[in-house]
């Protein structure tokens, strides 16, 4: 195996002006035409043209100044007993992913979707997107020294393709062959064309290294440190508890525009705690350093503490400009119980969101109706242009016409905890369901069975807001049983859908893609370990996200995607919940971070020791 690695570089000279980046700005999240190109390139965007130049400094979000050193606590609920986190066994440490392993190119959080240079130095694909090519950076190095080749790209395809994740083997497996044009180039090319996001789910691909791993012990879980070409290495383990990740003096990508400013401790530990209110108590006593507090009860009335009130500890909130996604109450609908939609729909409205954001909540939340929520990627309040109808035509039974047109949102109430409106209209559906209330208990006309069914949780706060809503359906005779389980058998039971309703949270991005496959394909509702817990299975699904997949322009890709909201909100797959307006987040003071936030809110790899030397 050849191991040079001749001198060269991935450099600019100049940071584009303000006035150029918003700019710029506009154009990406507009997504203006651009240039279609099958020259190498230094970026690689979903649609449009690139925010920053080739000749970019770093990212604006980033501050190259930032002082290096010292040390930062994060805490997890739950625990781990692998550090693979590319394999379906186990509970890994997810930030293994992110501190250890990169891949080809690098996301910039300022664009919907639009990746840079990293262990790539360029990157080319047509324009029909039938293959990508991309040259690797000669400077890419293991952090055991070796170089990053294209047998290692190579060899992390095949791996993860076989052996990886559903959503590694749904994603690689579109790609029909490699192709190596010269030393440091590598080509993929696809089955099909077509894809648009396929070259860059493929860029974000991690590289592994070829010469350490055994494809044949790939697939079982590990608590031996990994190696990987990213800034950090795993300095010690304590299982379930801790793990510590210290940074590599001799990180060979620290002076890329898509590094600099980053990766600023030289040690960042992760302490794992049984539930959020250890957590919060051990982050008042200092042994956390920062926590993301999405509990409005303790934002409003917790932080009576001395540090708090001193200083020492701050709270800020962090505006982000992406979808908020969607959260909710996750019905199974392989369940018999759940498999008429009329009952789905009974049941989330009778949800009591004013009262719960009331009572519980200090009224922070805002009603979340739409898996795409706060962006102009929402159905909420659209009417569906020419252009989703058309690609509707097909499905006629698939999307409600209130949701058409664009007149749906989830059931209010006055807020009391007594209004007797949604238990009518639920009742109403129910009855058409052929559903009865006898003796106090709903009753299936037909099998005589009562109406009942089970809540996993896996936290105290889901078990609280599980015994609010089992609240509300007890007034029609409804039986929700919760049951709380240890995070390891929750995993077990999620992944393999044996549950009837969990609570779940759908992250969403100013530019999905394949991820909606592995979330809601026919396909990934019957794959262990997929995201399509609620079992659906529709076509008009399928179809929308094909055709968000294939949009070649903004416009198109923006109705594709209301399109695909407006199936989903139909299907009543969820009790929709909440979601707070911005970030919430709190740390002790002797954190830093930028002045500038990215599109998408704090970026902690941006963050520093505050009581470190600038540089």
């Amino acid at each position: 195996m050849n191991r040079h690695a001749p001198p060269s570089g991935l450099c600019g000279s100049l940071a584009a002006p303000a006035a150029r980046i918003a700019g710029a700005l506009f154009v990406a999240i507009l997504g203006l035409s651009a240039p279609a190109s099958a020259e190498p390139q230094h970026a690689l965007a979903m649609h449009g043209a690139p925010l920053y130049p080739a000749d970019f400094k770093h990212f604006r979000y980033a501050d190259p100044k930032a002082p290096k050193g010292g040390h930062m606590t994060r805490a997890v609920t739950g625990g781990f007993d692998s550090l693979n986190p590319l394999i379906i066994k186990g509970r890994p440490v997810w930030e293994v992913r992110t501190h250890v392993y990169e891949s080809l190119l690098a996301r910039s959080r300022d664009e919907p979707f639009t990746l840079y240079g990293l262990i790539a130095e360029s990157v080319e694909t047509p324009p029909d997107r039938s293959w990508v090519e991309f040259t690797l950076n000669p400077k890419a190095r293991f952090s055991d020294g070796e170089p990053v080749e294209v047998d290692d790209v190579a060899f992390s395809f095949e791996l993860l393709r076989d052996r990886g994740r559903p959503n590694h083997r749904s994603y690689y497996s579109k790609v029909a062959r490699i192709e190596r044009p010269g030393e440091r180039r590598i080509r993929f090319v696809f089955a099909s064309a077509g894809d648009r996001e396929l070259p860059l789910i493929i860029a974000l691909m991690p590289v592994l290294p070829k010469h350490l791993i055994d494809p044949e012990n790939f697939e079982k879980t590990t608590l031996e440190p990994p190696v990987g070409s990213g800034p950090y290495r795993v300095a010690a383990v304590d299982p379930g508890t801790k793990i510590v990740f210290r940074r590599n003096p001799d990180y060979w990508g620290a002076d890329l525009p898509v590094k600099r400013g980053f990766d600023n401790f030289d040690e960042i530990r992760y302490e794992y705690y049984r539930d959020e209110n250890t957590q919060f108590e051990a982050f008042k006593k200092g042994l956390i350093d920062v926590i993301v507090d999405a509990d409005p009860t303790r934002w409003a009335t917790g932080y009576d503490f001395p540090a708090a009130r001193d200083g020492r500890v701050v709270r800020e909130e962090f505006a982000t400009k992406t979808p908020k996604g969607m959260t909710g109450f996750v019905f199974n609908i392989r369940r018999p119980v759940f498999a008429d939609i009329r009952v789905r729909k009974a049941l989330a409205m009778l949800f009591d969101f004013e009262w719960v954001n009331n009572t519980h909540f200090f009224n922070a939340y805002r009603r979340t109706g739409s898996y795409f929520e706060g962006s102009t990627l929402s159905a909420l309040g659209r009417p569906a242009s020419d252009r989703e109808r058309q690609l509707l035509r097909p499905f006629p039974d698939a999307v409600a016409p209130e949701v058409m047109e664009g007149r749906y949102a989830p059931m209010a109430t006055d807020g009391s905890g007594r209004d007797r409106k949604p238990l009518r209209a639920a009742m109403a559906l129910l009855s058409a369901a052929g559903y009865a209330l006898t003796d106090g208990r709903l009753v299936n006309g037909g099998t005589n069975e009562p109406f009942s069914f089970e809540f996993l949780s896996k936290t105290r706060e889901q078990e609280r807001l599980a015994l609010a809503y089992k609240r509300t359906l007890a007034q029609i005779g409804i039986e929700m049983s919760i049951r709380t389980v240890d995070s390891a058998q929750y995993q077990q039971r999620v992944s393999t859908f044996d549950f009837d309703m969990v609570l779940n949270r759908w992250p969403a991005s100013l530019s999905p893609g394949n991820e909606q496959s592995f979330r809601w394909s026919m396909e990934a509702a019957d794959i262990d370990g997929s995201y399509n817990y609620a079992g659906a299975k529709e076509p008009a699904i399928d179809a929308m996200i094909a055709a968000l997949l294939a949009a070649e322009d903004a416009e198109g890709f923006v109705d594709a995607v209301r399109a695909l909201d407006r199936v989903l909100i139909s299907g009543h797959y969820v009790v929709p919940l909440y979601h707070l307006p911005g970030q919430r987040v709190a740390r002790w003071a002797r954190i830093g971070h930028p002045d500038e936030t990215s599109l998408y809110g704090y970026q902690f790899e941006t963050w520093w020791a505050g009581d470190q030397p600038s540089q």
